[in-house]
């Protein structure tokens, strides 16, 4: 089952679409749009988010807070994001990640 979200109010009226693992990011693959913009962590297993655009738009009306929140959804839902990093100091979770859209 692909997941979806409505966008924050304050970052404008979008609906986002996840899969969580290789079969639901398959079936996001097969129905994709043209003006859906794809979110993955770079170089490790993480869920695939589509950013479906209004019609017009294009990848530069993307706004600062709605790319950081489509970022943060690939990464709390990715393995390594979950995981916490041990150091003396207590744990933390993993902030060496990149995302690419």
């Amino acid at each position: 089952m692909v997941y979806y979200f409505k966008a924050r109010p304050e970052v404008g009226d979008f609906t986002l679409f996840m899969g969580m693992d290789k079969h639901e990011n398959e079936e996001l693959i097969k129905y994709g749009l043209p003006e859906d913009v794809w979110f993955h962590v770079d170089k490790m297993s993480s869920a695939h988010v589509y950013l479906r655009l209004n019609k017009g738009q294009t990848i530069d009306d993307i706004s600062e807070g709605l790319l950081e929140d489509c970022a943060q959804l690939v990464k709390a839902n990715s393995i390594q994001g979950s995981q916490v990093v041990d150091c003396p100091l207590g744990g933390f979770p993993r902030k060496d990640f990149r995302v690419v859209y």
